[in-house]
């Protein structure tokens, strides 16, 4: 082993380590193993929460932003570490979604616009371009006013 430290939420212990017999570097992550939690379907369904398959989605609507693979691993970390604390052992997938969306948003406009597709089940552009239009006005609320002139 060449390094040990935390990962940045205290989640996991990230360690770096050399191979003895052709001495290239790699890391590894150990976690607790968490009690697993489960996610409600909206059909009914109850699924073992996955952090793969949520990795796999952001990666997703990330594709070809400016967003690194590690950046996507602390937002999965960081909404996962949100859900547990939340301290139930079912969540509704509808509010693993809107947590997501959340995180999203304040991460990648476009992204966000990605993922909401997919999650929302947009049916046209008309839903896309209200999606949109919500988004630059709640931009346009936020960003203070250059004085005129």
């Amino acid at each position: 082993m060449v390094d040990s430290r935390d990962s940045e939420t205290g989640e996991a212990i990230r360690r770096r380590r050399a191979c003895n017999a052709c001495h290239k570097r790699f890391t590894t992550y150990e976690r607790v193993e968490a009690v697993p939690f489960y996610i409600v379907k909206k059909d009914g369904r109850r699924e073992d929460f996955d952090r793969h398959k949520l990795f796999g989605g952001l990666m997703t609507a990330c594709k070809k932003r400016d967003i690194s693979p590690d950046r996507i691993s602390a937002l999965v970390e960081e909404i996962e570490a949100e859900l547990r604390g939340r301290g139930q052992s079912e969540l509704a997938s509808v509010e693993v979604g809107e947590l997501v969306m959340q995180r999203l948003r304040d991460l990648d406009d476009v992204a966000y616009v990605r993922f909401a597709s997919v999650y929302r089940s947009f049916r046209d552009l008309s839903e896309v371009k209200h999606e949109i239009d919500q988004l630059l006005s709640a931009d346009a609320r936020l960003r203070p006013r250059r004085p005129r002139g």
